[in-house]
């Protein structure tokens, strides 16, 4: 004879005897929030505290949502430029900075830029997305992202994705090489001669 699930189910039950009430009683919360969470608030509240006051101490004129970025150091052939545009080069790394406040996207965006610099990676994917979800504000992150990437001095050159890699959301860009691989390249040239 065999058990079907539901039988099974009944006998491994049999044991287990009922609840004398259903009916659960919470403590009164009128004591006001916890530490923590008064610990949590306040730190929410100075995240967008500090946020405002980057804004208004950095300021950025805001590109069209669809603008293309484009970017090229002094010294960066057109034909490398040219390759760069059209995804000719193979992508190492990839960073998505969506939905990050501008502080913490930047933070992070420096981050990734100088650790792949420093891992000797050159071509590398920034998503920014475009900002139309902002309905007052569109293109926030798009506009600081062009603005930080001229500044890195890493950074040799870049220009909005193409299509299958996020279109005008995202970025491509181009680092120079670390001082290592300089060095590398420079001791293998030498050799040669």
């Amino acid at each position: 004879m065999s058990l079907d699930d539901f039988d099974l189910f009944l006998m491994s039950m049999e044991d287990v005897k009922p609840l004398k009430h259903d009916t659960v009683k919470l403590k009164s919360t009128k004591q006001g929030p916890s530490l923590a969470q008064q610990e949590k608030r306040k730190a929410a509240e100075c995240d967008l505290s500090v946020d405002e006051n980057y804004l208004q101490s950095e300021y950025v004129e805001l590109l069209d949502p669809h603008a293309v970025l484009s970017f090229k150091n002094e010294g960066v052939q057109a034909q490398v430029f040219k390759n760069l545009r059209l995804a000719k080069y193979q992508l190492d790394a990839t960073l998505d900075l969506h939905g990050q406040p501008l502080q913490r996207a930047r933070t992070t965006l420096l981050t990734f830029i100088d650790d792949c610099h420093k891992r000797n990676i050159r071509v590398v994917l920034v998503r920014h997305g475009i900002g139309i979800k902002n309905k007052f504000k569109p293109g926030i992150l798009k506009s600081y992202t062009n603005k930080w990437l001229q500044e890195i001095p890493s950074v040799l050159a870049f220009h909005s994705a193409l299509k299958h890699h996020g279109g005008n959301g995202a970025t491509y860009v181009l680092l120079k090489k670390s001082d290592e691989k300089k060095h590398e390249n420079r001791e293998i040239h030498s050799k040669r001669s």
